[in-house]
């Protein structure tokens, strides 16, 4: 989640241009992708629903760098920020895993959205007060449990795993729902989690992350649903290894 907004700070001002707009406008484009995801759920149009929730996730990558970057962030910004992140994040994923396999595990498939969706606005509530009392990221490049947009990636590996590999990957629904609630905890959890906002490249090697970014882009265009499964297991992957190298460090203090 970050903070933006197209509000200067000058309430006096009357008049906006179309720039200072731009990082809401990125904001509620954001919010029509995770409702429009929930109904194309709910119509079976699970691959579009998925690619909607995905659009959401880039848009909030975006919106918050642009109004830094516009000098257009403000407290109104930081607030519609949250609120879509909890739409976006912690309603449309799991419902859409619920329209996609759950419904005939009704009474335990919607508890755990329900708990999924709960752990969502705790973990977003958590971020608004941290961040405006230390910055999320002085941790070592880390933050404390998974981001509401990792979290809503993950929540639907279910739906990529049939897609990717045939209907034999589809997990059990009892599993698929305890699934849901353990992408919760992590959300909550103080488990160290790995910050792509913490990286950098010296000059020599921008070149080469530049071609893996474009074989990243044509593997997902090519073979989405293999590439968000690899994308999942690649991010777990991750967290593992920052929960390890956080116990190394306060081994070595």
């Amino acid at each position: 989640m970050t903070d933006q907004s197209p509000v200067p700070a000058d309430k006096g001002k009357t008049e906006f241009s179309l720039l200072q707009l731009l990082p809401n406008m990125l904001t509620i484009a954001a919010i029509c992708a995770g409702i429009s995801a929930i109904r194309f759920a709910a119509e079976g149009k699970f691959s579009l629903a998925v690619m909607l929730i995905t659009v959401a996730a880039i848009l909030d990558g975006m919106d918050g760098r642009t109004a830094r970057y516009l000098g257009s962030d403000s407290k109104i910004g930081a607030e519609l920020d949250s609120l879509a992140d909890f739409v976006n994040f912690g309603v449309a994923p799991p419902l859409v895993v619920y329209f996609w396999g759950l419904q005939d595990f009704y009474r335990a498939g919607w508890l755990s959205v329900l708990v999924f969706a709960i752990c969502c606005v705790m973990r977003l509530a958590r971020f608004n007060v941290d961040s405006r009392t230390k910055d999320p990221l002085d941790d070592g490049g880390y933050f404390t449990g998974v981001p509401s947009p990792a979290g809503a990636m993950l929540v639907m590996l279910p739906i990529y795993l049939p897609y990717a590999f045939g209907p034999g990957a589809a997990m059990p629904d009892a599993l698929t729902a305890l699934y849901i609630v353990l992408v919760g905890w992590v959300m909550v959890s103080r488990i160290p989690t790995w910050s792509f906002k913490s990286v950098s490249f010296s000059r020599a090697n921008v070149t080469y992350f530049l071609i893996f970014f474009t074989g990243f882009i044509a593997s997902l265009v090519s073979f989405p649903w293999a590439t968000l499964v690899i994308c999942c297991f690649a991010y777990a992957g991750s967290v593992i290894w920052a929960v390890i190298e956080q116990k190394m460090i306060k081994r070595r203090t």
